[in-house]
């Protein structure tokens, strides 16, 4: 399974969609949101619903809900990074 910053990247070449375009829309920097979308930094929860409100998408259009794991005392959560 790709990570969402290669489904948010991928959506947005075939939208034809430039990351300038998201930075003027987002107000997110352009070395921000190309280190974000090329894994070298996270994107916050806000930063990951602007990019999806410049996209005209849902939040959960690139994330998926988590799978919970059990576990004998509790539920755990498998973490995902944003």
């Amino acid at each position: 399974m790709k990570c969402f910053e290669d489904q948010i990247k991928n959506y947005m070449e075939q939208h034809g969609i430039s990351q300038k375009f998201i930075c003027d829309r987002t107000g997110i920097s352009p070395p921000k949101l190309s280190m974000a979308l090329n894994g070298k930094r996270r994107l916050s929860l806000e930063e990951y619903a602007l990019i999806c409100g410049a996209l005209e998408v849902n939040t959960d259009k690139f994330v998926k809900p988590m799978k919970l794991k059990k576990t004998k005392t509790a539920r755990s959560a498998i973490p995902i990074s944003f």
